[in-house]
C-alpha cells in the first residue's frame, strides 16, 4: 500500500525550491522586537536583501511562559521586551506588521520557546502565519520546571490545532538542546524524535534542527546522520534540515565570531542543509540590532556561495565507525520508540528510565547522570552515559582530572573564546 503524499507547506516549498535552485541554504535571523513598528522594519530589511531569506518573529519571555498580562502591561507603558508579544498585540496588529511583506516569496516563522504554546499558536494562525518551531522536550527541559508530562500533553494539543489548520510547517528544536556540551548523537536523536512526534499528531511538513558544535568534521557526520534517519523514519513527511550557527557562549572577539558564523555556512553547504539560522557577533552580550542581523545574513550567504563555487577537494565526511554519530543516534532512537507506540508516552518513559539523559540539564524530569567532554581534536564525546543505549568514549577515563572538573567545565563552556584555531576545514574563512 502506498504511503500518503506529504502535505508541503508554503514555507517548506520556498525553502526547498530556493536551496535547490541556488545550491546554498536559505538564511534566516532570530530577530524579534516588542514594538510592532520596529518588528515590521526588521522584516522589511531582511526581505530587501536580494537573496533567499526567511523572516522571523521571535517572541518575548513573558509570552513564552504564558504571562500575557505582564506582556500587555509592558506594551501599555512602553517597556521594551526581548521579543514580540504576539498574544498581547493580537492577530489584528500582527497582520498589520506582516501586510505586504510576508508571502510565498518571503515566508515568516514564529519562534517562541514555550512549553505550552497553544495560545500563541491560536494567534499565530489567526495572523496568517503557518510556520513555527519547538518541541515537547526541547522547549521544556532547558527552560524551566514545567513537568515534562505537561509539556508533552500541551504540545500534542498544539500540534493537533496546527494540523487542523492545514499547510503548517514545524521545526524541531531538539538539535539545539542546551546550546552546547550535548554530544551530537543525542542532538540528532532528539531532533528526529520530535519530528516523529509532530508527524504522529498530524503535522506532515517539518524541518529537523542541528546546532553547530566544536568540530566541523563531527558536525558534518552529525548532519548527514540526521538526514539518513529522517529518510528512514519520516518516509511520508515533507522535511528539510536546518543548521544553527553555534548556540553556546559566543566569542567576544568579533573576528572569532565571524569565523564561527562562516564556518556554520560551510557546514550547511557541505551537508546539503536547506536552511541556516545565523547569529551575530553582538550576541555574546546583548540583543542585536536590525543592521547587525542583516550583516550576519549577508556574511553567511556570501560565504555559502563561496564554498559552493569553490568546494573543498576532500570535504570532511561522516565516518562509518561502530561508535559513529549515526550508530549512536540510531541506538538512542530505537531504544525510545520501542517503549510505546505513542511517541509522547515513549519520551516520558525514556526520561523516567534514563534511556534519554541530557548532560548538565537540571530539570527535575532529567536524570542528569550523563556527562560529556571535548577531546583533543575538539570533538564532543561521552564521558558517562547513565542508562542510555550508548557507551562512554574510550578516552573518557584519561580525560577525567579529579579535583579539576569545575575548571574543565568552564574551559569547555568558553571553548570559542579560548580557541586558537578556527571552526572550518582550512581555517581560511575570511
Amino acid at each position: 500500500m502506498n504511503s500518503p503524499q506529504p502535505a508541503v507547506s508554503t514555507f517548506s516549498r520556498y525553502v526547498r525550491d530556493s536551496a535547490r535552485a541556488g545550491g546554498v541554504p536559505v538564511v534566516q535571523p532570530r530577530m524579534g522586537f516588542s514594538d510592532p513598528r520596529a518588528m515590521r522594519r526588521g522584516l522589511a530589511a531582511v526581505r530587501a536583501l536580494g537573496f533567499p531569506t526567511c523572516g522571523t518573529v521571535t517572541l518575548d519571555s513573558y509570552t513564552r511562559v504564558g504571562d500575557h498580562g505582564a506582556a500587555r502591561a509592558a506594551c501599555a507603558d512602553g517597556t521594551p521586551l526581548n521579543g514580540y508579544p504576539i498574544v498581547a498585540h493580537g492577530a489584528r496588529s500582527t497582520r498589520a506588521v506582516l501586510a505586504g511583506l510576508a508571502g510565498d516569496d518571503f515566508p515568516v516563522q514564529i519562534r517562541h520557546g514555550s512549553a505550552a504554546p497553544f495560545d500563541l499558536f491560536e494567534v499565530m494562525l489567526a495572523s496568517g502565519v503557518r510556520a513555527s518551531e519547538g518541541g515537547p522536550v526541547s522547549y521544556c527541559l532547558p527552560y524551566g520546571r514545567v513537568p515534562l508530562a505537561t509539556a508533552v500533553a500541551e504540545w500534542q494539543r498544539a500540534c493537533e490545532l496546527l494540523a487542523g489548520a492545514g499547510g503548517v510547517h514545524m521545526e524541531t528544536f531538539g538539535g539545539c538542546m542546551l546550546g552546547q556540551l550535548c554530544p551530537p548523537s543525542l542532538l540528532v536523536a532528539l531532533s528526529l524524535l520530535e519530528a516523529v512526534f509532530f508527524r504522529q499528531h498530524g503535522v506532515r511538513s517539518v524541518s529537523l534542527s542541528y546546532a553547530q558544535q566544536t568540530s566541523l568534521e563531527q558536525d558534518v557526520e552529525a548532519v548527514l546522520a540526521l538526514r539518513a534517519l529522517a529518510a528512514r523514519f519520516l518516509p511520508d513527511v515533507d522535511w528539510h534540515v536546518v543548521v544553527y550557527t553555534y548556540m553556546g557562549l559566543y566569542p567576544h572577539d568579533p573576528a572569532k565570531a565571524g569565523h564561527l558564523l562562516r564556518g556554520s555556512a560551510e557546514l550547511a553547504v557541505l551537508t546539503g542543509a536547506e536552511r541556516l539560522i545565523v547569529k551575530t557577533p553582538a550576541e555574546h552580550s546583548r540583543i542585536p540590532t536590525v543592521a547587525e542581523n542583516v550583516g550576519a545574513l549577508r556574511t553567511a550567504a556570501e560565504h555559502a556561495r563561496r564554498v559552493r563555487a569553490d568546494p573543498p577537494a576532500s570535504p570532511p565526511a561522516g565516518r562509518d565507525a561502530p561508535a559513529g554519530v549515526l550508530a549512536e543516534a540510531l541506538a538512542l532512537v530505537e531504544s525510545v520508540l520501542s517503549l510505546d507506540e505513542l511517541v509522547g508516552t515513549a519520551l516520558l518513559r525514556a526520561f523516567r528510565s534514563g534511556l534519554l539523559d541530557v548532560p548538565y540539564c537540571i530539570h527535575p524530569d532529567n536524570r542528569n547522570r550523563a556527562r560529556s567532554f571535548l577531546d583533543p581534536a575538539g570533538r564532543l564525546q561521552w564521558r558517562s552515559t547513565g542508562n542510555m543505549a550508548v557507551r562512554p568514549h574510550p578516552g573518557a577515563s584519561a580525560a577525567a582530572a579529579p579535583g579539576r572538573r569545575a575548571e574543565q567545565f568552564e574551559r569547555q563552556l568558553s571553548h570559542w573564546n579560548r580557541a586558537e584555531t578556527f571552526y572550518s576545514r582550512s581555517g581560511k574563512s575570511s
